[in-house]
């Protein structure tokens, strides 16, 4: 058993949410009880993921994707009132964190893809250094896009470039197309992230930089159950991860 408030500082501590310009707000997002037992990871805080949480006898949830986004009129209807509903009828804490989630240098979505593709960042590179970049641990794109269709259990997309033989291979999961430009400059031969918008396929073509679409939810569904074990581990709580597949 934890305190809401300890768990707050404690994520707060680790993720620095303080340092990043982001979408949306990071951190509490709806407050629950002030004890927690089990915490909930999850990708997103979708009415899915919510629900099978609550079965699960969560006391607070854990996700990347929160409620509240940059953009939105702030009117609890439909969807979010669903949503916002069902946390506070059971009076379960939603604690949110994005670009933080992210970044983070070791447990973060950007980190933990990269063990699981055995790339090893030495570098950061893009808006507010969210990508990483290292050696490339295959020689060519075609090997690349292998094995992350193994180790995420979906074929990418890939975009061959001019076939180079591969010595530095960028990425930031996620929705972050509008870095591959500044993955080029940073000297990539490949480029991997979560999506792909009809001008990154001219940008491969003509600079020859290969290009791996591989699924915003498939790439960043590492993040929260690595911080969540890590809060586990801290503070002495039950954690459980619950996937949500998506498509996307």
């Amino acid at each position: 058993m934890a305190e809401r408030r300890l768990i707050e500082a404690s994520l707060n501590e680790l993720l620095r949410p303080a340092l990043f310009k982001d979408y949306g707000p990071n951190g509490l997002q709806v407050e629950g009880r002030a004890e927690v037992r089990r915490l909930v990871s999850g990708v997103t805080a979708s009415l899915a993921f919510i629900d099978a949480a609550l079965a699960a006898g969560a006391d607070a949830l854990l996700v990347h994707h929160g409620l509240f986004w940059r953009g939105q009129d702030g009117r609890l209807t439909g969807w979010l009132k669903e949503r916002v509903a069902r946390l506070l009828q059971h009076d379960v804490s939603l604690f949110a964190y994005h670009l933080p989630l992210d970044a983070h240098a070791e447990l973060g979505n950007n980190a933990q893809l990269g063990l699981r593709l055995q790339l090893v960042a030495d570098a950061r590179f893009g808006e507010q250094d969210l990508g990483f970049i290292g050696a490339a641990p295959l020689g060519d794109a075609a090997a690349m896009a292998e094995r992350v269709g193994q180790a995420l259990s979906r074929p990418p997309l890939l975009l061959p470039g001019d076939g180079r033989p591969l010595r530095r291979v960028a990425w930031c999961t996620g929705g972050a197309q509008g870095y591959f430009e500044a993955a080029i400059a940073a000297g990539a031969d490949l480029y991997l992230t979560g999506e792909i918008s009809e001008p990154q396929a001219h940008l491969s073509r003509e600079t020859g930089v290969a290009y791996l679409a591989c699924g915003h939810h498939a790439t960043e569904r590492y993040g929260a159950p690595a911080v969540g074990e890590w809060l586990a581990r801290q503070l002495g709580i039950e954690h459980r991860f619950i996937e949500v597949d998506n498509p996307a």
